[in-house]
């Protein structure tokens, strides 16, 4: 019996109770080369066995194209425990990648000035 006063053990501003790792058993390096704004989306392909909550959520954001990093900041997860997930979801055929477009040319203008659209319009 808990004592008098003693409240919940978890509130909302305890955050997430499982460590990010966790979500990837412990994986830290994904099995596909995925690039933060490598783009995602379904396949319609069924995965097959159980799959755990956060890769559920991926399958669900990833009905349209998405890049990685999208992915990332939905699931309030580290990148690189997402890219495992991703790579998972790609592994049993549940999702498709493609690489970023600016693969030859990083700095290119154009991109620049839509990451800068982009960003403006969030704010």
């Amino acid at each position: 019996m808990a004592a008098a006063g003693d409240g919940p053990w978890l509130d909302e501003a305890a955050g997430r109770l499982v460590r990010p790792f966790t979500v990837s058993n412990g994986r830290t390096r994904p099995s596909v080369a995925l690039d933060l704004l490598s783009q995602v989306r379904t396949t319609g392909t069924t995965p097959p066995g159980h799959l755990g909550p956060e890769h559920a959520q991926a399958l669900d954001l990833c009905r349209s194209p998405v890049p990685v990093a999208e992915v990332a900041a939905h699931l309030k997860l580290p990148a690189v425990v997402t890219k495992v997930l991703l790579s998972d979801l790609v592994d049993c055929g549940a999702l498709t990648t493609k690489p970023p477009e600016y693969q030859h040319n990083p700095t290119d203008r154009a991109l620049l000035e839509a990451v800068l659209d982009g960003l403006r319009r969030q704010l």
